[in-house]
C-alpha cells in the first residue's frame, strides 16, 4: 500500500497545536502563524477528500467532502449564536448568503475561468447541473428572500410556525436533491468523458484519510474561530460593515471546497467540480437553515433571514447568470469573468454598501 505523503499527516497535527496557542491568549503576529496552519489544513484535507472520494467514486465522493464541511460549518454558526445572544439572530443568514455567493460565483468563476484557459472548452452533464440549479434556487429563495414578504411576522423573519415548515421543506429538497444524485439517477452527475484516475486505493488508506479529513477539516474550522475576533477589528477599522466579518469567515470555511474544486477543473474533471461547488451550496443552506431554526425554536432566539434589497438583487441575479452560463453543457472562459465580475461586485458593495 503506498502511503500517503507525511505532510498530510503532519498538516492537520500542526494546526491543532497551533490552535493550542490562541487558548493561552498567544496574539499578534503568532495569528498569521496560525492563519498558515489553517491553509495547511485545508490543503491537507482536499488531498484526504480527493483520496476517500477516489475510493467511493462519484459523485459519493464529493457528496461527502461537501457534507463533512457543511456540518462543522453548522456546529460554529450554532456556537457563534449561542455565545451571541441577540447580537447573532443575523450571523446565519449572513454566512448562509456568504458561503452561496462565493460558491456560486467565486469558486464556479475560478474554475471555469482555469478550466476554460487551459482547455479552451470544457463540457459537463446538464442534467445534473439542470437539477442541482433548480433545487439551490428553491431553497434560497424560500430561505433567505420569502421571508420579507409575509405579513404574519414583519420586517426579515420568519412566524415559529413558518420557520418550522420551512425548515422541513428545506430539508425534503435537500433529501430528494441527494437520492437522485446518488440513487434514482446517478448517471446525471457522471462524466461520460472523465478519463480514469488509476488504481483506487485500499480499504485501509481510504479509512485512515476519512478520519483525518474529519481532523483536517475541524482544525481549518476551530482556527477561523480564533482568527474571528482580529477579522472583527480589522473590518471596523476599515469601516466595513459587520456583514464583511461573515463574508471572511466564510472564505476560510470554504477554501478546502474551493481548492478541490479548482484542482478537478484544472484537471479537465468539470463535471467533478460542479458537482463539488453546487452540492456543496445546497449543502450549506439546506442542512444549515433548518440546524439554526431548530435552535431558535427551541431557545426562543429571533432568527433574521430576509436579504436586504440589496443582496436580493445580487442574489437573484446570480442564480439567473448560473442558470445561463451552464445551460448548454459546455464553458469557455467568458462564464467564467461574467462569474467573477458579479462575485467581485459582490465583495466591493459588501465594504460599500
Amino acid at each position: 500500500m503506498k502511503l500517503a505523503p507525511l505532510w498530510t499527516l503532519v498538516a492537520p497535527i500542526a494546526g491543532w497545536l497551533l490552535l493550542g496557542g490562541t487558548y493561552l491568549g498567544w496574539e499578534g503576529a503568532y495569528l498569521i502563524l496560525v492563519a498558515l496552519g489553517l491553509g495547511a489544513c485545508i490543503v491537507a484535507g482536499v488531498y484526504h477528500a480527493e483520496v476517500v472520494a477516489h475510493r467511493v467514486g462519484e459523485p459519493f465522493g464529493t457528496l461527502l467532502l461537501a457534507l463533512a464541511i457543511t456540518v462543522i460549518e453548522v456546529a460554529l454558526i450554532l456556537t457563534l449564536m449561542v455565545a451571541g445572544g441577540e447580537a447573532a439572530r443575523s450571523i446565519a443568514r449572513d454566512t448562509v448568503f456568504a458561503a452561496v455567493m462565493i460558491i456560486l460565483n467565486g469558486i464556479v468563476g475560478l474554475c471555469l475561468l482555469a478550466g476554460g484557459t487551459r482547455y479552451g472548452e470544457q463540457e459537463f452533464t446538464q442534467s445534473g447541473t439542470t437539477a442541482a440549479l433548480t433545487t439551490l434556487t428553491a431553497i434560497a429563495v424560500l430561505t433567505l428572500i420569502l421571508p420579507n414578504y409575509t405579513s404574519t411576522t414583519p420586517g426579515p423573519y420568519y412566524s415559529s410556525s413558518q420557520l418550522g415548515f420551512i425548515a422541513i421543506v428545506s430539508l425534503v429538497l435537500y433529501g430528494t436533491f441527494v437520492v437522485v444524485q446518488t440513487i434514482s439517477h446517478r448517471s446525471y452527475f457522471l462524466q461520460a468523458n472523465e478519463e480514469p484516475h488509476g488504481p483506487a486505493p485500499s480499504n485501509r488508506k481510504a479509512v485512515a484519510s476519512g478520519i483525518l479529513l474529519v481532523v483536517a477539516l475541524t482544525a481549518v474550522v476551530m482556527n477561523a474561530k480564533a482568527l474571528a475576533p482580529s477579522l472583527e477589528r480589522m473590518v471596523e477599522a476599515v469601516g466595513a460593515p459587520q456583514a464583511g466579518v461573515g463574508v471572511l469567515i466564510a472564505l476560510l470555511v470554504m477554501g478546502p471546497e474551493g481548492y478541490a474544486a479548482l484542482r478537478a477543473a484544472r484537471a479537465n474533471r468539470l463535471q467533478t467540480s460542479l458537482n463539488l461547488a453546487l452540492g456543496s451550496a445546497l449543502a450549506s443552506i439546506g442542512l444549515t437553515i433548518p440546524a439554526v431554526a431548530v435552535l431558535s425554536l427551541v431557545t426562543g432566539r429571533t432568527l433574521a433571514l430576509g436579504l436586504d434589497a440589496m443582496g436580493t438583487a445580487l442574489l437573484v441575479l446570480s442564480l439567473f447568470i448560473a442558470a445561463l452560463s451552464l445551460s448548454t453543457g459546455r464553458t469557455t472562459v467568458l462564464q467564467g469573468i461574467v462569474h467573477l465580475v458579479i462575485f467581485a461586485v459582490y465583495l466591493f458593495t459588501t465594504v460599500v454598501p
